[in-house]
This record gives C-alpha cells, structure tokens and sequence, in this order.
C-alpha cells in the first residue's frame, strides 16, 4: 500500500530523515516512535506532500505522492491544529470536510452521530469556533474529520496527546476499528509506549531520521520499548 524508497529530507547540512526502504501493507496499524525530532512528523509530512523530499520517493497505491494528487481521494490526516479551520464550528468543519469528500450532510451527520461518546457533549450543539476549543476537543474534531469519506488511509500524528483518559481508551477502539474491521490503513506516531503497543500490529522506531527497530507486536513489545529507549 505504501512503499517508502531511498527517502531523505536534508535542510542544508543537516540529515533529519534517511529510510532507504519501508513498506506498509493495506490494512495494517502502523505505529512510529522516537524521541523528539527523530523524524515522525518529518515523514508524515513527506507522505502527505507538505513537503519535498531530497531523495528518494513515497508511494501510495503505486502513486508517487510528489508527483501526482491521485492519492488525495483516499487519504486523510490529522496532523495538527493547522488542518482546521478556527472560524467555522465542528459542524460547519464537518460539512466542509464533507463537501471536499463527495459527501452530503446526511452521509456526514450518520458518520458524526457514531461519536458521541467519544465528543463528550462537548463538541456538538456548542456553538463555539474551533479556535475557542480546548486542545483536546480540537484533537477529537481533527480525528473525526479524518474519518469523513471512508478513506483507505489514515494518518495520526500524536493522536493522543492532549486527551483524557476516558477518550484516549474510546480512541483505541476506533483505531482498532478501522484497521481490524474495515481493513483501513492506520498510521500513528505516538510519545506514549503503551497506547501504540495497545493498537499497532508494527511499531518501527526511528533515531536521528533512520530506522533502528521494526517490530511486529507482541506482549514482549512494550518491554522491549522501553528498554530501548532507557538507554
């Protein structure tokens, strides 16, 4: 599904990405670690375009990613707060995401109801603008915009962080959910050892841009995280 090949990102001198090979099959939660700037965000960048590569290339269903807009129809991310729009509210972001999806608001509202629980009652109905949101309930309207349109690809940059308990355990299921069940590829990159190792089938670590672990999960897995990263 994604095949990553002799990519590096340089900014003058300095290497902050080098994979020479990573492949993720369709359907499969893949998580990334690492400290801060190993370059998680740096790869999700490249893999969604938001920036150009110095070598080497990502494809994504055979498309190049740099090369072509072909991939766009079947992704989604959320990356940051930068991907909403702080004027509008969760529902008018909705409905946008939606319209960008092919979708109407009847398509959007079905999909949206299925969160409850997950919104709190503190998302839907507020009123508010997205700017005036906490942190955390900017996250859970980015994550569930994400989900708009049934994409083939999702990717969450620190999808946790920011979130209470109660909705990090309700976004473990919908993980889990959308890898397991409806055969989505899920990427996450995650600080938190426990919460990756809970919903990924693969965990690679990367160090100063490259890769220096590629595991397939098991009940050994977070053991072996954190001694790595005791070290």
């Amino acid at each position: 599904m994604i095949i990553t090949s002799n990519l590096s990102k340089k900014y003058g001198s300095n290497t902050v990405l080098n994979i020479d090979s990573l492949e993720i099959p369709k359907g499969q939660s893949f998580g990334l670690v690492g400290n801060n700037g190993a370059g998680k965000t740096t790869y999700f960048s490249l893999l969604l375009d938001l920036i150009q590569p110095t070598t080497g290339s990502i494809k994504s269903n055979d498309i190049q990613v740099n090369k072509s807009e072909a991939w766009k129809p079947f992704t989604a991310a959320f990356i940051d707060e930068s991907f909403l729009i702080g004027y509008l509210t969760a529902e008018e972001y909705f409905y946008f995401i939606g319209e960008l999806r092919e979708q109407n608001k009847a398509d959007v509202d079905k999909l949206v109801s299925q969160f409850k629980d997950f919104f709190h009652g503190e998302i839907l109905g507020q009123k508010k603008f997205l700017r005036d949101l906490s942190k955390g309930n900017q996250k859970k309207v980015g994550i569930v915009a994400a989900l708009i349109g049934n994409p083939a690809v999702i990717i969450l940059d620190e999808p946790f962080a920011n979130l209470d308990p109660t909705t990090q355990i309700r976004l473990k299921s919908i993980i889990k959910d959308l890898a397991e069940k409806q055969g989505v590829t899920v990427l996450i990159s995650s600080h938190d050892l426990m919460h990756v190792t809970d919903v990924c089938d693969r965990i690679v670590v990367l160090e100063k841009g490259e890769i220096v672990k590629d595991l397939k999960t098991s009940a050994a897995t977070l053991k072996e995280l954190e001694a790595h990263f005791s070290n």
